[in-house]
């Protein structure tokens, strides 16, 4: 069967902005916080452990995206490589657990605009929502255009924190090394990799690229070079931001931060950089926000192009080539969650969810020939056991919350196609 395509617009600068408003989002503004209470002054070598994870699943989906240049990333992965039970896992925990991610993320980012009354701040929450949601239904080139806006603000405000941190004169690596003897927080290696498994989730959107292969040209060559190039980069502004906030307010003053990078400017007496925080943090979240719509929303036409979501989740906008029954039905999902629930602290079946779908796509790209091949096995290899080793890390609960995730999933599939097979018969 033919399904209606979506237009190849997006060049390789496109691309890389994209998978930079996904990586560069809010955690760059909160997750130091929690990584230094997991790993204390060890929260360096958290960041390096999740970098070198990160680049094991990026090449994995650049090797993949390659040779399967079309919408859904992981999920098309796995069933074209492993099968459609594989892909059908992936699909299921990427659309349920960032879809979740999307209010998460939508109230952080009214949290940082309108502090205030809780009620008011779902409310803009939605209006977020629902203004991205239509600015998508515009066109993938004008998400680009926007992306494009919001990172560089992003960078902009991280680049003044940065540099007025080191200009202030308070801050040094003294500070990190007079901690260099302190254990690595409580959990000592455990503690490492908690902190690793924070910071992977806070840079993991280079998929945003792959799902939305089938909008970039000249994908066999554009996609390898942008996902590893964007990841790449948002290592080295974590990189940069790490560093500072440490020697700015040390392990101990950032373990013990709601607000890392606020703190860090308070611990120098830079209090006035406060406003740049917020809005880098406001402006951040929604560049997130932006790329998570238009990642779900391609992966849901996925999927229901093979019937494992409604069919009418796969239409394609006539004029403007964009999944558009999706996108407007996770506006409508996201925006009831807003108003009837708080995600911001109930969320760990998101991180479980994302382990799992780069896991399916390290184990895809491992089943490659050689003629697709563009980096060796054994990083697929690497980047699957630190997927695992990761989930080890998440708090039970959250284990608990993924694991019935995907056992609702996978019993609703198998009762639909065990419907199938007797209508059929």
């Amino acid at each position: 069967m033919t399904h209606p395509q979506l237009d190849r617009r997006l060049g390789l600068a496109d691309a890389v902005v994209i998978g930079l408003g996904s990586m560069i989002g809010a955690g760059v503004f909160a997750a130091f916080g929690p990584a230094a209470r997991a790993a204390g002054s060890w929260l360096l070598l958290g960041l390096a452990i999740a970098a070198v994870v990160a680049y094991c699943n990026a090449v994995a989906s650049a090797q993949l995206a390659a040779a399967y240049p079309t919408s859904g990333g992981t999920y098309v992965y796995g069933r074209e490589r492993l099968g459609p039970g594989w892909g059908f896992t992936a699909g299921w925990g990427f659309v349920i657990g960032k879809t979740a991610s999307c209010a998460a993320m939508a109230l952080t980012f009214a949290s940082y605009a309108v502090p205030g009354a809780e009620w008011l701040q779902r409310l803009v929450a939605v209006a977020a929502v629902l203004a991205l949601a239509a600015l998508n239904y515009r066109g993938v080139t004008r998400t680009a255009q926007l992306t494009r806006i919001l990172v560089t603000i992003t960078l902009a405000a991280l680049a003044v924190l940065v540099i007025g941190l080191w200009a202030s004169g308070h801050a040094g690596l003294g500070v990190i090394a007079s901690a260099s003897g302190e254990p690595a927080g409580s959990g000592g290696v455990y503690g490492v990799l908690q902190a690793a498994g924070l910071l992977f989730f806070a840079f993991a959107g280079y998929a945003r690229i792959a799902t939305m292969g089938e909008e970039v040209r000249n994908p066999r060559t554009t996609i390898p070079r942008a996902i590893p190039l964007a990841l790449g980069i948002a290592v080295v502004v974590y990189a940069a931001v790490g560093v500072t906030a440490l020697a700015a307010a040390g392990p101990a003053g950032l373990a013990a931060s709601a607000a890392p990078l606020a703190d860090a400017a308070h611990a120098v007496g830079l209090d006035g950089l406060g406003p740049v925080v917020r809005i880098g943090g406001a402006v951040a979240s929604l560049g997130a926000l932006l790329a998570l719509i238009a990642g779900i929303g391609r992966t849901s036409l996925a999927m229901a192009r093979e019937r494992d979501l409604p069919a009418w989740l796969g239409a394609v906008h006539p004029v403007h080539k964009v999944p558009h029954h999706a996108e407007m039905a996770l506006a409508v999902v996201v925006s009831v969650l807003l108003l009837a629930t708080d995600l911001r602290g109930v969320i760990g079946f998101s991180s479980f969810g994302v382990l799992v779908y780069y896991a399916v796509a390290n184990a895809s790209a491992f089943t490659q020939p050689a003629a697709d091949r563009r980096w060796p096995r054994a990083l697929n290899v690497l980047g699957a056991l630190g997927c695992l080793a990761l989930v080890a890390t998440l708090p039970w609960q959250s284990v608990v919350a993924g694991v019935v995730m995907f056992a609702i999933g996978l019993a609703g599939r198998a009762v639909v196609l065990r419907r199938r097979r007797t209508e059929g018969a």
